[in-house]
């Protein structure tokens, strides 16, 4: 199966959503497993792509992707979010096994004067570093804390370096044992924006989900094992225009409106 040409979409999830929607088929070198909390209102979907030809299908490399639902992001419900906090942390630790001495850079991807793609650089301005502190980490704190350092590139418009050589250079310089990217998605379905997380293995392609490719932030290019962060905040606008499209005609031949293409999801 050849890929579908103009789908945009930084999901996995999505990407085979589309493609099954197109062909009636499941994909060949992609499984997907899907978990669902009733009780939390969370869905799970892990979507695995194995092979080459799955890849290609998908445009997305080999490797895993974690995606976690559910509309209680979107609400100010600090139980609902420490819950979810706990399930990420969980799927998290199943895509690498770190042990406690190891060292992790975090990278905020992303522009920080654009609010829906200042996700990264805020994480890390949140963020509890460590690897500084040393020796001099409170009694009461040792052996609790691991050396965590945070990067935030910029973006090449402002930098006129490519991202993947700034963390490069960073990486051969502190040697992590991990890095995590962590970065803004882009999506076609409305309802999934500031309601979706997905993370991946297969570490990240900036500003991929809007066609504008760059060099890949993975193990190969750096070095050491990329996990990618990400939360849908970014909307592609052509399937608004689309999907209203579909919509206004519907309504002007009388036809009824498939749940799927529904205007308002």
């Amino acid at each position: 199966m050849k890929m579908t040409k103009n789908i945009r979409t930084d999901l996995a999830l999505e990407m085979r959503e589309c493609l099954y929607n197109e062909t009636g088929e499941e994909i060949s070198g992609v499984e997907i497993t899907i978990e669902e909390d009733d009780e939390l209102g969370i869905t799970v979907t892990w979507v695995s792509i194995t092979n080459e030809e799955g890849a290609a299908a998908m445009g997305k490399p080999i490797g895993n992707y974690i995606t976690l639902e559910s509309s209680s992001m979107k609400e100010n419900d600090p139980d609902a979010h420490e819950e979810i906090a706990k399930i990420l942390a969980q799927k998290l630790g199943r895509l690498h096994n770190l042990n406690k001495e190891a060292v992790i850079l975090v990278v905020g991807l992303g522009n920080r004067h654009v609010t829906p793609d200042a996700l990264g650089p805020q994480v890390c301005e949140k963020l509890l570093v460590t690897r500084h502190m040393g020796d001099d980490v409170p009694h009461d704190l040792k052996g609790r804390l691991r050396a965590v350092s945070a990067l935030t590139p910029g973006v090449m418009g402002i930098t006129g370096i490519e991202t993947a050589e700034i963390v490069k250079g960073v990486a051969e310089k502190i040697k992590p044992d991990l890095i995590i990217a962590i970065d803004a998605l882009a999506a076609r379905q409305t309802s999934r924006i500031n309601a979706t997380v997905q993370m991946s293995d297969a570490g990240v392609n900036p500003g991929a989900g809007m066609g504008n490719r760059r060099t890949p932030i993975n193990k190969e290019s750096m070095g050491v094992p990329v996990i990618a962060v990400g939360v849908l905040t970014v909307h592609i606008m052509q399937y608004i225009q689309i999907l209203y499209c579909e919509y206004k005609s519907r309504s002007l031949l009388k036809l009824p409106q498939l749940e799927h293409q529904s205007f308002y999801n």
